[in-house]
């Protein structure tokens, strides 16, 4: 059985959302799907508000109750049933992620075993054939196929191998 390792923040869950939540609550400035989907956050933001917002990531909340990206839930079941799958998220970088990462991984993804959950750093650890993330530098060292899933911090990104959403998720794998 063929193994598909997938990112959590920004190909399952929708961080950005969270971001824009927290950011309208504490500055009362609200963005558009629009400007979130087209746009770096870090871009949309007032200059002065940056370290403010980077230091969100940091709070014990953040995590907690994330959007779901649409079409994941859906895609994730049907791929569970012909591949392994692993939950792989760089979530060392924000330790507080943990326990709220697993609790959202438990309720979402309940039939996704705590053995195919990995918390790491370097994602070239990862033994599996595709590795569906948001992020190129991940594919760097990653001995199998990257596929890049579009976000608005990597439309200008080069890579071969892309999807736009979870439908295509679909057409690729199943």
């Amino acid at each position: 059985m063929k193994r598909i390792a997938i990112d959590m923040d920004e190909v399952i869950t929708d961080a950005i959302g969270r971001f824009a939540e927290w950011y309208k609550r504490d500055f009362d400035i609200e963005f558009t799907e629009e400007q979130l989907s087209s746009k770096r956050f870090r871009d949309l933001i007032q200059p002065e508000h940056k370290d403010f917002i980077r230091d969100y990531v940091f709070h014990d909340d953040f995590f907690k109750e994330l959007a779901i990206i649409p079409g994941s839930k859906e895609v994730i079941r049907d791929l569970h049933e012909k591949y392994e799958i692993f939950i792989t998220t760089a979530a060392m970088e924000f330790p507080n992620s943990l326990l709220p990462k697993v609790k959202w991984l438990k309720d979402h993804f309940p039939y996704i075993s705590w053995t195919n959950i990995v918390f790491c750093g370097d994602k070239s650890i990862i033994n599996a054939d595709y590795l569906i993330d948001d992020n190129v530098r991940h594919f760097k060292r990653f001995i199998g196929q990257g596929v890049l899933f579009t976000a608005s911090h990597n439309l200008k990104e080069d890579w071969d191998v892309r999807v736009n959403n979870w439908q295509e998720v679909r057409e690729m794998f199943l």
